[in-house]
């Protein structure tokens, strides 16, 4: 009985192990590699040339897509070729949301997908280039999984891979690799299409079901619908409401040529001044806090959207670069100096000036309420603010397309208040504040008045201390 048992044991324990021995064999590959297993780097490797080349964003993306240890590996095993696009290419060439695409923490799929795209397992030279056009000879495998290069070259000499040029063939040779510079980012079809799916799922919005018809609760009976805004009209709210938090009270969109359902598509109107931004240079600084501070684009594209007209007061990179760690360093103060810069209305450099020249000093509103910036004529040029924090207009009408006028600016302008503040110590700020407190009295009220006039004909109003 006891053999028995016993080798049933000896079988189990068997069977155990064979399944273990079997599951290591199968899913031995998708381990971790060790570490110390790792190949080991010299200081003459193209990998830490890559790194201390002038091709900085390439690095950066191999950094964040954690890329290192597996191009190490590569190297030990092969003698690789990179292909490095400028810096220029990535960093205003590229399309800004297929960037925040590839650098949110899970897309890091497709960004080593899009990287490994440009590295190819074996060594090309520009003398060993081919110089014919595409074919089946030129195709070789890089080490993204199923994506393949093209090399050919034009009938100009020009050396192409697939769509992207060759400017600095041969610009890093090391014994375990080569690099060259093109032109441009070489992206693989399979990171397209994920870049388009996650994009068109985005651009989905829900069905928001109709409920029942409102009853008014002063008359018990129901709401009567809203009557029909004219095409083109502007909302009958002022622009405080539309900014106000909460569900908005201005009207429905009103009717225009610009989005799917035939509204004012405001958001890509707010996207396309920022790409002319970029474009027109020297506006770096301003578009850069527009693309971070993603919720004020936002309210900017919602009040377009809903018929409202702006004016971006844009400071240059010189004069953004003036801002000091204090000003900057206040939650929400980017916010605040944006919101500064910002005029509810649509004004160009003709209308500016010919209400300076007409009426001396115009006060605009802006999105910081209830601060007004003031514009005055100076040296034949619309002068905003007064004083040291001043600035002129100087790059007029940047972007104007009816709804959004961008105008340039020499300097960042702050609200009166907001620069007596920073120019005061703070021990002045609080006697200040103190004195401000102790000066109010409270008012007596008209009828306590009447009342101790009263008492004061009788002789009984010194028994009232509020008489006294």
């Amino acid at each position: 009985m006891d053999f028995q048992i016993h080798g049933v044991v000896s079988k189990t324990i068997f069977y155990i192990f064979t399944f273990l021995s079997v599951i290591g064999t199968i899913y031995g590959s998708a381990l971790p590699i060790n570490s110390s297993s790792s190949v080991q780097i010299n200081s003459n490797s193209v990998l830490v040339a890559l790194l201390d080349s002038h091709y900085t964003e390439l690095s950066e993306l191999v950094e964040k897509a954690l890329l290192l240890q597996t191009l190490e590996e590569a190297v030990g095993k092969h003698n690789i070729t990179i292909f490095a696009p400028r810096n220029e290419a990535l960093e205003r060439d590229l399309d800004p949301e297929f960037k925040r695409f590839l650098l949110e923490p899970g897309n890091i799929k497709s960004l080593q997908k899009l990287l490994m795209f440009h590295i190819i397992p074996s060594r090309i030279g520009s003398s060993e280039w081919p110089s014919s056009s595409v074919n089946e000879s030129t195709r070789h495998r890089t080490l993204s999984t199923h994506e393949h290069l093209h090399l050919f070259t034009n009938k100009d000499s020009t050396k192409k891979v697939d769509l992207a040029a060759v400017i600095h063939p041969d610009a890093v040779i090391r014994p375990d690799g080569i690099i060259h510079g093109i032109e441009r980012l070489l992206i693989p079809r399979s990171v397209q299409e994920d870049f388009n799916s996650r994009r068109s799922l985005r651009a989905i919005s829900a069905v928001i079901p109709e409920g029942a018809p409102e009853i008014d609760p002063r008359t018990n009976r129901l709401k009567k619908p809203v009557a029909p805004v004219p095409a083109g009209s502007p909302p009958a709210l002022p622009i405080e409401d539309a900014m106000a938090p909460g569900p908005s009270l201005a009207p429905a969109p009103a009717p225009g040529p610009g989005g799917q359902h035939h509204h004012f598509d405001g958001h890509s109107q707010v996207k396309d001044f920022i790409q002319t931004l970029l474009h027109y240079g020297g506006y770096n600084e301003m578009a850069d806090i527009l693309v971070n501070l993603t919720s004020l684009a936002t309210e900017m594209g919602k009040l377009v959207s809903e018929g409202y007209v702006i004016t971006v007061l844009a400071p240059n990179d010189e004069a953004m670069s003036r801002l000091t760690t204090d000003q900057l360093s206040e939650p929400g103060a980017p916010e605040q100096i944006m919101y500064y810069h910002i005029i509810p209305e649509y004004q160009t450099e003709e209308s500016m000036y010919n209400a300076v020249r007409r009426f001396g000093k115009v006060k605009y509103d802006t999105l910081r309420l209830p601060h007004k910036v003031v514009a005055q004529e100076a040296d034949g040029s619309v002068k905003f603010g007064n004083g040291d924090e001043s600035a002129y207009l100087f790059d007029p009408d940047i972007f104007t397309d009816g709804r959004i006028s961008v105008q340039g600016i020499d300097g960042v302008l702050f609200p009166p208040d907001d620069k007596e503040n920073q120019s005061k110590p703070e021990t002045e700020k609080t006697v200040q504040s103190t004195s401000s407190k102790i000066s109010v009295k409270p008012r007596r009220g008209k009828l306590l008045e009447v009342t101790c006039g009263v008492l004061w004909a009788v002789g009984q109003d010194s028994h009232f201390t509020d008489c006294q």
